[in-house]
Formats: structure tokens, C-alpha cells, sequence
């Protein structure tokens, strides 16, 4: 019954990229080449506009009295990102590997 599910799903999905481009391409290859292609494309053109690197980047690091920071990306659990704890035993900023938020213990000995 699994087995039938799976094969309906497919030709259902086949039959949508029929409708939708005209032709019987994969979904997969729409989606990853030429989707974001356009889309990575279109956004580069705007030279006007920062990429979202160089805006993370103008955010300073925050700082953090404890030995282990805390990231969600946003206090909006709907906007944010898995848990990450970083440690921050380093003396450079740590950053968090989901949003680029940089952290960096606070020593007010």
C-alpha cells in the first residue's frame, strides 16, 4: 500500500510539472538550477543593496558573560534558528553557524 502511495505521489507530481511548464522535467532540476540561479542572479544585479553577509557583519559582537553563548537567531521562535551553543573560549568572537551572529565573552574582572 506504501509502495502505491508513493507511485500515485509521483505521477501526480509528474503530471503538475506537465501543467505548470509545459514538459516533464524532474521537479529537482527546476528547483536547483534554474530557480535559484534566477533567483541568486536577480538579487547580485541590485548592487545598491548589501548582501546579507555584509549586514550580519555591521551587527557587533555581542557580548556574553558566561563561557557558553546561547543563539536562536531571534527572540521570535518563528523566526529563528535551531539552538546553538557556542563556546566562547577563544579570544576572537565566536559566530554562530546558522545566522553569523558573533559573540565574545565579556571579562569585566
Amino acid at each position: 500500500m506504501a509502495a502505491f502511495g508513493r507511485r500515485n505521489g509521483l505521477t501526480m507530481a509528474t503530471n503538475l510539472m506537465k501543467t505548470l511548464t509545459g514538459s516533464s522535467r524532474s521537479l529537482s532540476g527546476i528547483v536547483s538550477s534554474e530557480v535559484a540561479t534566477s533567483h541568486t542572479q536577480k538579487w547580485m544585479q541590485d548592487t545598491s543593496k548589501k548582501s546579507p553577509m555584509e549586514l550580519i557583519n555591521e551587527v557587533p559582537p555581542i557580548k556574553v558573560e558566561d563561557r557558553i553563548a546561547v543563539c536562536e537567531g531571534d527572540s521570535n521562535p518563528a523566526l529563528g534558528h535551531p539552538i546553538e551553543f557556542i563556546c566562547l573560549d577563544k579570544d576572537e568572537p565566536a559566530v554562530c553557524k546558522y545566522c553569523g551572529l558573533r559573540y565574545v565573552q565579556d571579562h569585566h574582572h
